[in-house]
């Protein structure tokens, strides 16, 4: 499935449940709880947060967190008639030009990275 099909699919479901009706702000507000459960898979993952030490788990289907997040981006874009397929185009062009590989490689390599 491309963008497009995606957020033509997205917008259909919405509108077959009625969720048009629901302001771009819990939507919004939505998408981030999303986030905040990926970031918990991240954080766990890699040690900061432990369930053997007090911490709860965010579960195990990090697919499902990714897939909800998504859907509620397009939902976002679909609410103010952005067509993603042709703004990730025209934004990876502009990124192109602007993020120099090499220099970001080099950068890496001389200690200027993470």
């Amino acid at each position: 499935m491309n963008i497009r099909e995606l957020q033509k699919k997205v917008d259909e479901f919405e509108k077959a449940r009625g969720w048009e009706n629901f302001r771009e702000s819990l939507i919004y507000a939505h998408l981030f709880e999303e986030l905040t459960e990926i970031g918990r898979f991240i954080l766990e993952k890699e040690g900061y947060k432990r369930n053997d030490l007090g911490h709860s788990s965010p579960g195990e289907d990090i697919e499902s967190e990714f897939a909800q997040a998504l859907t509620l981006f397009v939902q976002l874009a679909n609410r103010f008639g952005v067509d993603l397929e042709k703004s990730v185009a025209k934004e990876m062009d502009k990124m192109e030009k602007r993020f120099d590989p090499e220099r970001w490689r080099r950068s890496f390599r001389d200690g200027g990275g993470p």
